[in-house]
Protein backbone atom coordinates (compact mmCIF):
# COMPACT_ATOMS: atom_id res chain seq x y z
CA UNK A 1 0.00 0.00 0.00
CA UNK A 2 1.21 3.25 -0.66
CA UNK A 3 1.69 5.86 2.46
CA UNK A 4 2.92 9.31 2.77
CA UNK A 5 5.86 10.26 5.34
CA UNK A 6 7.55 13.63 6.29
CA UNK A 7 11.24 12.87 6.55
CA UNK A 8 12.24 16.58 7.54
CA UNK A 9 10.63 20.00 7.49
CA UNK A 10 8.78 20.59 4.04
CA UNK A 11 9.73 17.13 2.91
CA UNK A 12 7.09 14.64 2.52
CA UNK A 13 7.63 11.40 0.46
CA UNK A 14 5.58 8.28 -0.78
CA UNK A 15 6.61 4.64 0.20
CA UNK A 16 5.72 1.14 -0.76
CA UNK A 17 5.14 -0.60 2.59
CA UNK A 18 3.38 -3.98 3.70
CA UNK A 19 -0.63 -3.88 4.49
CA UNK A 20 -0.76 -3.02 9.06
CA UNK A 21 -2.13 -6.07 10.29
CA UNK A 22 -5.11 -5.21 13.21
CA UNK A 23 -3.60 -6.49 16.96
CA UNK A 24 -6.10 -7.69 19.41
CA UNK A 25 -9.32 -5.00 19.68
CA UNK A 26 -8.27 -3.40 16.84
CA UNK A 27 -9.65 -3.02 13.39
CA UNK A 28 -8.27 -2.59 9.73
CA UNK A 29 -9.44 0.32 7.75
CA UNK A 30 -9.63 1.37 4.34
CA UNK A 31 -8.86 5.28 4.56
CA UNK A 32 -11.04 7.29 2.63
CA UNK A 33 -11.02 10.74 3.70
CA UNK A 34 -8.26 13.03 5.69
CA UNK A 35 -8.24 16.54 6.68
CA UNK A 36 -5.11 18.97 6.91
CA UNK A 37 -5.07 20.61 10.34
CA UNK A 38 -3.06 22.74 11.18
CA UNK A 39 -1.18 21.17 13.98
CA UNK A 40 -0.41 19.44 10.89
CA UNK A 41 1.26 22.22 9.52
CA UNK A 42 3.45 22.47 12.18
CA UNK A 43 4.82 19.18 11.03
CA UNK A 44 5.19 19.80 8.21
CA UNK A 45 7.10 23.49 8.82
CA UNK A 46 8.83 23.03 11.57
CA UNK A 47 9.17 19.54 12.06
CA UNK A 48 7.34 19.22 15.67
CA UNK A 49 4.75 20.86 17.39
CA UNK A 50 5.17 21.87 21.21
CA UNK A 51 8.11 19.57 22.73
CA UNK A 52 7.11 17.35 20.39
CA UNK A 53 9.74 16.61 17.81
CA UNK A 54 9.78 14.37 14.37
CA UNK A 55 12.40 11.59 15.08
CA UNK A 56 11.70 9.46 12.59
CA UNK A 57 9.72 9.12 9.01
CA UNK A 58 6.05 9.82 10.27
CA UNK A 59 2.75 9.41 8.63
CA UNK A 60 1.08 12.47 9.60
CA UNK A 61 -3.03 12.65 9.40
CA UNK A 62 -5.48 12.37 12.45
CA UNK A 63 -8.70 14.17 10.94
CA UNK A 64 -10.38 11.22 9.02
CA UNK A 65 -12.66 8.48 8.01
CA UNK A 66 -12.99 5.36 6.27
CA UNK A 67 -14.57 1.61 5.41
CA UNK A 68 -13.95 -1.15 7.94
CA UNK A 69 -12.86 -4.58 5.91
CA UNK A 70 -16.97 -5.15 7.01
CA UNK A 71 -17.76 -2.62 4.94
CA UNK A 72 -19.10 -0.30 7.58
CA UNK A 73 -18.19 3.66 6.98
CA UNK A 74 -16.88 5.14 10.27
CA UNK A 75 -15.18 8.43 11.61
CA UNK A 76 -11.96 7.52 13.81
CA UNK A 77 -11.51 9.13 16.92
CA UNK A 78 -7.45 9.52 16.69
CA UNK A 79 -6.85 9.95 20.21
CA UNK A 80 -5.96 6.63 22.24
CA UNK A 81 -6.20 7.02 25.66
CA UNK A 82 -4.93 4.58 28.59
CA UNK A 83 -8.02 4.69 30.19
CA UNK A 84 -6.38 3.97 33.58
CA UNK A 85 -4.74 7.28 35.03
CA UNK A 86 -6.44 9.70 37.02
CA UNK A 87 -7.65 11.81 34.26
CA UNK A 88 -9.41 9.06 32.20
CA UNK A 89 -10.84 8.17 35.10
CA UNK A 90 -12.39 11.08 35.62
CA UNK A 91 -13.84 11.25 32.36
CA UNK A 92 -11.11 13.77 30.77
CA UNK A 93 -9.06 11.47 28.50
CA UNK A 94 -8.19 14.32 26.61
CA UNK A 95 -6.09 15.59 29.20
CA UNK A 96 -4.32 11.59 29.72
CA UNK A 97 -0.97 11.55 29.58
CA UNK A 98 -0.21 8.70 28.28
CA UNK A 99 -2.48 9.24 25.36
CA UNK A 100 -1.48 8.17 21.89
CA UNK A 101 -2.39 10.37 18.75
CA UNK A 102 -2.69 9.28 15.09
CA UNK A 103 0.32 11.27 13.35
CA UNK A 104 2.18 12.57 16.50
CA UNK A 105 5.32 11.34 18.09
CA UNK A 106 5.50 7.56 17.33
CA UNK A 107 2.07 7.05 16.15
CA UNK A 108 1.34 6.66 12.10
CA UNK A 109 -1.66 8.83 10.65
CA UNK A 110 -3.80 8.39 7.84
CA UNK A 111 -1.74 9.52 5.06
CA UNK A 112 -2.09 5.96 4.11
CA UNK A 113 -4.48 3.67 1.65
CA UNK A 114 -4.98 1.40 5.19
CA UNK A 115 -4.53 1.91 8.91
CA UNK A 116 -4.99 -0.61 11.74
CA UNK A 117 -6.84 1.63 14.51
CA UNK A 118 -8.63 0.43 17.99
CA UNK A 119 -12.19 -0.74 17.37
CA UNK A 120 -13.43 1.20 20.44
CA UNK A 121 -11.80 4.34 18.74
CA UNK A 122 -14.31 3.60 15.68
CA UNK A 123 -18.09 5.38 15.03
CA UNK A 124 -20.52 4.63 12.50
CA UNK A 125 -21.33 7.06 10.08
CA UNK A 126 -25.18 7.74 8.62
CA UNK A 127 -25.13 7.70 4.62
CA UNK A 128 -26.04 11.32 5.04
CA UNK A 129 -22.77 12.05 6.12
CA UNK A 130 -19.75 11.85 3.22
CA UNK A 131 -16.52 10.56 3.62
CA UNK A 132 -15.38 13.88 3.83
CA UNK A 133 -17.85 15.36 6.11
CA UNK A 134 -16.72 12.08 8.40
CA UNK A 135 -13.12 13.67 8.23
CA UNK A 136 -14.89 16.74 9.92
CA UNK A 137 -15.99 15.57 12.70
CA UNK A 138 -12.84 15.71 14.35
CA UNK A 139 -12.46 19.13 13.88
CA UNK A 140 -16.03 19.55 14.86
CA UNK A 141 -15.47 17.43 18.15
CA UNK A 142 -12.51 20.04 18.95
CA UNK A 143 -15.08 23.14 18.45
CA UNK A 144 -17.24 21.25 20.37
CA UNK A 145 -14.92 20.58 23.65
CA UNK A 146 -14.03 24.50 23.45
CA UNK A 147 -17.54 25.79 23.13
CA UNK A 148 -18.49 23.75 26.48
CA UNK A 149 -15.75 25.57 28.12
CA UNK A 150 -17.29 28.56 27.16
CA UNK A 151 -19.98 28.14 29.20
CA UNK A 152 -22.31 30.10 26.89
CA UNK A 153 -25.99 31.50 27.68
CA UNK A 154 -28.51 32.28 25.05
CA UNK A 155 -28.13 36.10 24.23
CA UNK A 156 -24.80 36.74 24.95
CA UNK A 157 -22.58 38.29 22.44
CA UNK A 158 -19.90 35.99 21.77
CA UNK A 159 -16.19 36.84 19.86
CA UNK A 160 -14.40 34.19 17.86
CA UNK A 161 -10.81 35.57 17.38
CA UNK A 162 -9.59 33.54 13.86
CA UNK A 163 -11.74 31.85 11.69
CA UNK A 164 -10.01 29.02 10.25
CA UNK A 165 -12.11 25.66 10.26
CA UNK A 166 -12.19 25.53 14.08
CA UNK A 167 -13.23 29.40 14.40
CA UNK A 168 -16.18 28.58 11.61
CA UNK A 169 -17.35 25.86 13.08
CA UNK A 170 -16.92 27.92 16.86
CA UNK A 171 -18.53 30.24 15.92
CA UNK A 172 -21.83 27.78 14.67
CA UNK A 173 -22.22 26.52 17.93
CA UNK A 174 -22.74 29.47 19.46
CA UNK A 175 -25.56 30.34 16.93
CA UNK A 176 -27.24 27.02 17.70
CA UNK A 177 -27.03 28.03 21.48
CA UNK A 178 -28.75 31.71 20.91
CA UNK A 179 -26.19 33.91 21.20
CA UNK A 180 -24.51 36.43 19.20
CA UNK A 181 -21.41 36.29 16.87
CA UNK A 182 -18.75 38.84 16.58
CA UNK A 183 -15.45 37.64 14.37
CA UNK A 184 -12.36 38.74 13.39
CA UNK A 185 -9.91 37.34 10.25
CA UNK A 186 -7.46 39.07 8.01
CA UNK A 187 -8.00 36.51 5.39
CA UNK A 188 -10.94 37.82 3.29
CA UNK A 189 -12.31 34.49 2.09
CA UNK A 190 -12.75 32.90 5.67
CA UNK A 191 -14.34 36.66 6.86
CA UNK A 192 -16.55 36.40 4.06
CA UNK A 193 -17.47 32.54 5.08
CA UNK A 194 -17.94 33.43 8.69
CA UNK A 195 -20.55 36.54 7.37
CA UNK A 196 -22.58 34.06 5.39
CA UNK A 197 -22.40 31.74 8.49
CA UNK A 198 -24.05 34.73 10.11
CA UNK A 199 -21.55 36.19 12.43
CA UNK A 200 -20.72 40.02 12.54
CA UNK A 201 -17.06 41.44 12.21
CA UNK A 202 -15.88 42.87 15.37
CA UNK A 203 -14.75 46.29 15.79
CA UNK A 204 -12.53 47.89 18.34
CA UNK A 205 -14.06 48.72 21.72
CA UNK A 206 -16.92 46.28 20.88
CA UNK A 207 -17.55 44.25 24.38
CA UNK A 208 -18.03 40.65 24.17
CA UNK A 209 -18.99 38.10 27.23
CA UNK A 210 -16.91 35.42 26.19
CA UNK A 211 -14.10 35.42 23.50
CA UNK A 212 -12.62 32.11 22.04
CA UNK A 213 -9.48 32.69 20.52
CA UNK A 214 -8.95 30.05 17.16
CA UNK A 215 -6.05 31.90 15.46
CA UNK A 216 -2.62 30.65 17.71
CA UNK A 217 -1.91 34.06 17.03
CA UNK A 218 -0.70 36.53 20.31
CA UNK A 219 -2.45 38.93 18.40
CA UNK A 220 -5.81 37.42 18.67
CA UNK A 221 -5.46 36.59 22.46
CA UNK A 222 -4.70 40.68 22.85
CA UNK A 223 -7.38 41.19 20.97
CA UNK A 224 -9.93 38.48 23.11
CA UNK A 225 -8.93 39.49 26.17
CA UNK A 226 -9.20 43.72 25.29
CA UNK A 227 -13.06 42.54 24.22
CA UNK A 228 -13.92 40.16 26.92
CA UNK A 229 -16.22 42.14 29.51
CA UNK A 230 -14.93 42.05 33.58
CA UNK A 231 -15.56 38.59 34.75
CA UNK A 232 -15.56 37.09 31.14
CA UNK A 233 -14.33 33.75 30.14
CA UNK A 234 -11.44 33.41 27.25
CA UNK A 235 -10.97 30.26 26.20
CA UNK A 236 -7.15 29.84 23.63
CA UNK A 237 -7.87 27.02 21.45
CA UNK A 238 -5.30 28.04 18.59
CA UNK A 239 -1.65 26.38 18.51
CA UNK A 240 1.03 29.08 18.76
CA UNK A 241 4.11 28.92 16.12
CA UNK A 242 6.50 29.05 18.86
CA UNK A 243 5.24 27.49 21.36
CA UNK A 244 4.65 30.42 23.27
CA UNK A 245 1.79 32.41 24.55
CA UNK A 246 1.69 36.20 26.30
CA UNK A 247 -0.89 38.46 27.41
CA UNK A 248 -0.89 41.67 29.61
CA UNK A 249 -1.22 40.13 33.11
CA UNK A 250 -1.99 43.61 34.19
CA UNK A 251 -5.78 43.35 31.83
CA UNK A 252 -6.25 40.17 32.79
CA UNK A 253 -6.31 40.74 36.10
CA UNK A 254 -7.70 43.65 36.48
CA UNK A 255 -10.92 42.91 34.62
CA UNK A 256 -11.02 39.24 37.02
CA UNK A 257 -10.86 36.98 33.32
CA UNK A 258 -11.45 33.34 33.55
CA UNK A 259 -8.84 31.95 30.73
CA UNK A 260 -9.38 27.90 29.92
CA UNK A 261 -6.92 26.55 27.58
CA UNK A 262 -8.93 23.99 25.26
CA UNK A 263 -7.17 20.52 24.63
CA UNK A 264 -8.42 18.44 21.91
CA UNK A 265 -12.00 16.80 23.02
CA UNK A 266 -13.30 14.47 24.74
CA UNK A 267 -16.52 12.26 24.68
CA UNK A 268 -17.92 14.36 21.45
CA UNK A 269 -18.40 12.12 18.32
CA UNK A 270 -21.86 11.09 19.20
CA UNK A 271 -22.97 14.61 19.27
CA UNK A 272 -20.77 15.81 16.41
CA UNK A 273 -22.25 13.06 14.16
CA UNK A 274 -25.97 14.19 15.56
CA UNK A 275 -25.26 17.48 14.51
CA UNK A 276 -24.28 17.13 10.86
CA UNK A 277 -26.67 14.56 10.54
CA UNK A 278 -29.22 16.59 11.39
CA UNK A 279 -28.18 19.75 9.09
CA UNK A 280 -27.43 21.89 12.75
CA UNK A 281 -23.91 22.31 11.63
CA UNK A 282 -22.70 22.91 7.98
CA UNK A 283 -19.18 20.97 7.42
CA UNK A 284 -19.56 20.26 4.08
CA UNK A 285 -19.09 23.78 2.83
CA UNK A 286 -15.56 24.38 4.42
CA UNK A 287 -14.39 21.70 2.80
CA UNK A 288 -12.58 23.79 -0.25
CA UNK A 289 -10.22 21.07 -1.91
CA UNK A 290 -9.59 17.54 -2.01
CA UNK A 291 -6.60 15.77 -3.46
CA UNK A 292 -5.44 12.19 -4.06
CA UNK A 293 -2.78 11.00 -1.73
CA UNK A 294 0.07 11.46 -4.80
CA UNK A 295 -0.97 15.22 -4.65
CA UNK A 296 -0.21 15.57 -1.00
CA UNK A 297 3.12 17.66 -1.34
CA UNK A 298 0.83 20.29 -3.37
CA UNK A 299 -2.02 20.15 -0.91
CA UNK A 300 0.21 20.61 2.18
CA UNK A 301 1.41 23.42 0.01
CA UNK A 302 -1.72 25.13 -0.67
CA UNK A 303 -2.97 24.61 3.00
CA UNK A 304 0.43 26.47 3.95
CA UNK A 305 -0.22 29.68 1.89
CA UNK A 306 -3.94 29.47 4.04
CA UNK A 307 -6.00 29.34 0.30
CA UNK A 308 -9.40 27.74 1.04
CA UNK A 309 -10.42 26.44 4.28
CA UNK A 310 -10.22 22.73 4.64
CA UNK A 311 -8.11 20.58 2.36
CA UNK A 312 -8.95 17.36 1.95
CA UNK A 313 -6.63 14.29 1.06
CA UNK A 314 -8.62 10.82 -0.73
CA UNK A 315 -5.64 7.77 0.11
CA UNK A 316 -7.92 5.63 -2.26
CA UNK A 317 -8.98 8.12 -4.86
CA UNK A 318 -12.73 7.98 -4.36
Amino acid sequence: MKTIRIHAPGDLRSHDEPLPVPSLGETLVRVTAVGICGSDLHWFSEAGIGDARLNHPLVLGHEFAGVTESGQRVAVDPAIACDQCENCRAGHPNLCPNVLFAGHGDLDGALQEWISWPTCNLFHLPDSISDADGAMLEPLGVALHAFDLGKLKPGMTVGVFGCGPIGLLVLQLIGLAGARCVVTEPLAHRLEMAQRLGATEWTHGQAVDVAFECAGDNAAVDDALNAVKPGGRVVLVGIPNEDQTTFKASLARRKGLTIKLSRRMKHTYPRAIQLVARGQVDVRSLVTHQYPLEKTAQAFGIATQREGLKIIIKPNGK
